[in-house]
């Protein structure tokens, strides 16, 4: 069995949560000198472990740790690779209503844009397709490239990369999922390989649990 290794952080918090249950977020933040942004993926990794315990309106709880909170079934060595899902990818000249009617089939939160070489050059939210509908433009004309976050404003994860990284990543950015990338054979160049997502994460501690 892996054990997961916290970080100074959140060792911290576990003190500071102890001793002045319960406790608000903003109070844990003051108490490092930080701010309540910096501490979100601490605090949503504690609580996905069972350590913490978060009630709504009182503040945060310390559940213990044991070997049930902390031991993984190997998670420690799990990879993005091993829990990614097949991308949903559009070329970047496609229609915003292409991408729409493309979003609605596939039932996903976002999609990778990539250019004629199949490099990935941006990513389209539903919320991005939502204020490009609201504007009144003709979506059936312009192309998606138009209104995606392009690259290299993209959050991306490796295929070797730690799921804890993914997972921080997720939260900090505040977006329902991240490509996962390798390097093309000019090494310049990202290729989309994966796809990992808020549902990847949660049916992956899911399966801890059953097991």
């Amino acid at each position: 069995m892996i054990i997961i290794q916290l970080n100074q952080r959140q060792l911290k918090i576990i003190d500071i949560v102890k001793e002045n249950e319960p406790i608000t977020s903003e109070s844990i933040a003051a108490s490092l000198n930080v701010t309540r942004a910096t501490l979100r993926s601490d605090l949503a990794i504690l609580t996905m472990t069972g350590i913490l315990d978060a009630r709504p309106k009182v503040g945060y709880f310390y559940s213990g740790v044991s070997d049930l909170n902390l031991v993984g079934n190997g998670i420690k060595d799990k990879k993005a690779e091993d829990i990614m899902s097949m991308p949903v990818i559009v070329k970047q000249d496609i229609s915003i209503y292409d991408v729409i009617v493309n979003m609605f089939l596939s039932d996903v939160g976002s999609i990778f844009i990539t250019d004629d070489n199949e490099n990935l050059c941006g990513v389209v939210s539903r919320k991005d397709l939502l204020k490009a509908t609201i504007g009144g433009s003709d979506i059936n004309r312009i192309p998606i490239g138009m209104i995606m976050t392009r690259t290299p404003n993209v959050i991306t994860a490796n295929r070797d990369e730690d799921i804890l990284l993914v997972i921080k990543k997720i939260i900090e950015h505040e977006v329902d999922s991240l490509p996962v990338v390798e390097n093309n054979e000019d090494g310049m160049k990202l290729r989309v390989v994966g796809r990992i997502s808020k549902t990847s994460i949660t049916k992956l501690f899911l399966e801890m649990l059953d097991n």
